[in-house]
């Protein structure tokens, strides 16, 4: 799933209506999740967050700043906040299977086609600027709206894309990829917010003003401020990039906080700061209690924690992404102050990242839908299943292995058996629906008209890439499979001893995935007019059912002899 956040600041805060029509039409688009709408009134602005597709994220992206350059006039806008147009900036965020360059290429033809169509000026900044004084918003922004008439005479301030005509009743606005940026607190067991701030200036990439030290106080903001020959202050350069900060007392909480931004999680991340937050607490007496995330987080970040905190334990990461993110959960105090829900708070999961239909059903439930008359689910959901299966036991076995006294050596390569298996499972788990709904899409394309030539075209097209889908995806089935094969081997060799039996019922289940998705990748070659591509298809398929079965025998002597020893 690729998935492209959208940040859209429009220039209109106060009427709920004009807000309302603008997030409606953002909210039409297909494949697009509105995550937050946050209008502000004395600002005069609403910002919108959004997420889904590339190409969703693109029309919605469009469309919202159409149909604000309808409903918001410049020319009589007031607010506190800096503003350049009606849509004063559309940043484009990267967050699941999508490359910074691909977000790039987006804000360029989001903004090709507005300029264009819409005939506002368009600036690119951040990661998209071709210029180095656009890289950052402020200095695209100067002037704001009542200075861009002028602006746009200047030959050095030409728009990236659009007119150098004034626009005056949407303004220009400011279009780019940017990185995620996490806003997050780290809680304090004290009300001092000279000592949050204290910290907070340790961490931060900007640092603070060097001080000689006040024997009579621990806080560094208490001594002396040293300075250069020409009075500024000397500074010293903070422990984390990319970071930002400063400390607040939250009177609803009856305590100091440490404030945190961070413009690249993947650069200083969220469980190294917190980890030197509470040493810098430390070594001033105090201690962090917790923290939150304020607004929502990629699952990568959460991830990336719960699996620093597993290690620093000794214990596999090896386990389901559940337990990775109650490990980054407790391990950050993330419920510390208000209850914190994957379900809202990470975004992958706030936007639908949910099992299928078929593998979200108990066991029962499956059992039941799999025994009626429908076609689907069938055979091919059932070997998916199977690998799954196969996938989990693996992982038990290595994770078991990895904690067992005496196979202290083996603790690295059943880590990574252990990670290995659960990719695998979590991936045959989703072909499991993705195989029913395969065989749905080559029942729809038989079922297209085809009355015209026209139309006999676009049936055959469809029928064609359906069927090739149909054999697609149990031919990843059964690769994956025979992986778990493979996976199982080595357990048998190198996994604990007591867990043998284990790891050949592993192999036992992933064959019969091989077996049983090999006959539909067959069962749906006749679909496919294209002989050599069929013939490919089938030397593969029964090359892979031999290797499978080579090394389940291996496997199986292989644990009859651990089992008679």
């Amino acid at each position: 799933m690729k998935l492209v956040e959208c940040v859209p600041n429009f220039s209109e805060g106060r009427d709920l209506a004009k807000i309302n029509t603008i997030t409606d039409v953002i909210s039409g688009v297909d494949g697009i999740t509105i995550l937050d709408v946050d209008p502000g009134a004395d600002t005069n602005r609403t910002v919108v967050t959004f997420i889904g597709n590339p190409e969703a994220v693109s029309e919605a992206a469009f469309l919202g700043i159409k149909t604000a350059a309808e409903v918001i006039d410049m020319s009589k806008h007031k607010g506190a906040h800096a503003r350049l147009g009606a849509t004063d900036v559309c940043p484009f965020i990267p967050i699941a299977n999508v490359s910074d360059d691909e977000c790039i290429d987006l804000s360029k033809s989001v903004g090709k086609r507005v300029g264009e169509e819409l005939r506002i000026p368009i600036y690119l900044y951040e990661k998209s600027a071709q210029k180095l004084d656009r890289l950052k918003l402020p200095t695209i922004r100067r002037g704001e709206y009542e200075g861009l008439q002028e602006k746009l005479k200047d030959e050095n301030w030409k728009p990236d894309f659009g007119p150098v005509e004034f626009n005056s009743g949407a303004g220009a606005t400011v279009m780019g990829m940017r990185d995620f940026l996490i806003a997050y607190n780290i809680n304090l067991n004290t009300k001092d917010q000279r000592l949050a701030t204290d910290i907070a200036f340790e961490l931060r990439e900007s640092g603070r003003s060097k001080r000689i030290p006040n024997p009579n106080s621990p806080n560094l903001l208490d001594g002396e401020i040293v300075r250069n020959t020409d009075g500024s202050p000397v500074k010293v350069s903070g422990l984390f990039k990319d970071v930002k900060g400063v400390g607040w007392y939250i009177d609803t909480f009856k305590r100091a906080q440490i404030s945190i931004n961070f413009n690249n999680y993947k650069v200083s991340t969220i469980h190294n700061v917190f980890d030197a937050a509470c040493k810098l607490a430390d070594e001033r007496g105090i201690r962090v209690t917790g923290s939150e995330l304020v607004g929502l987080i990629p699952l990568d970040a959460i991830l990336m924690a719960g699996k620093h905190y597993l290690q620093k334990q000794g214990r596999t990461i090896g386990v389901p992404e559940s337990d990775i993110i109650e490990s980054a959960v407790q391990s950050l105090g993330l419920n510390d102050v208000t209850p914190f829900v994957p379900e809202e708070k990470i975004i992958e999961y706030a936007v639908g990242k949910k099992s299928g239909k078929l593998i979200s059903l108990s066991v029962g439930g499956f059992t039941n839908e799999l025994s009626t008359n429908s076609p689907a689910p069938g055979g091919g959901s059932v070997a998916a299943l199977a690998g799954s299966l196969g996938a989990a036991l693996s992982s038990m076995v290595a994770a078991l292995t990895h904690e067992k006294k005496g196979f202290e050596s083996q603790k690295s390569e059943m880590d990574m058996i252990g990670q290995d298996a659960q990719i695998i499972k979590d991936r045959l788990a989703f072909l499991v629906d993705e195989d029913t709904r395969a065989f749905n899409n080559v029942m729809a394309a038989n079922r297209l008209p085809a009355i015209d030539d026209a139309e006999k075209t676009m049936k055959d097209d469809a029928i064609l890439k359906a069927n090739q889908y149909a054999i697609d995806v149990p031919f990843e089935v059964a690769t994956l499979c025979y992986s778990i094969i493979q996976l199982a081997d080595v357990l048998v060799s190198k996994g604990n001893p007591n867990s043998v039996s284990d790891a050949e019922v592993a192999a036992e289940v992933a064959l019969a995935g091989v077996r049983g998705a090999a006959m539909n990748v067959l069962i749906n070659l006749p679909g496919v007019a294209d002989g050599d591509y069929c013939e490919e298809k089938r030397k593969n398929i029964n090359k892979l059912i031999e290797k499978a079965e080579a090394k389940h025998d291996l496997v199986f002597g292989k644990t009859i002899a651990v089992i008679d020893s």
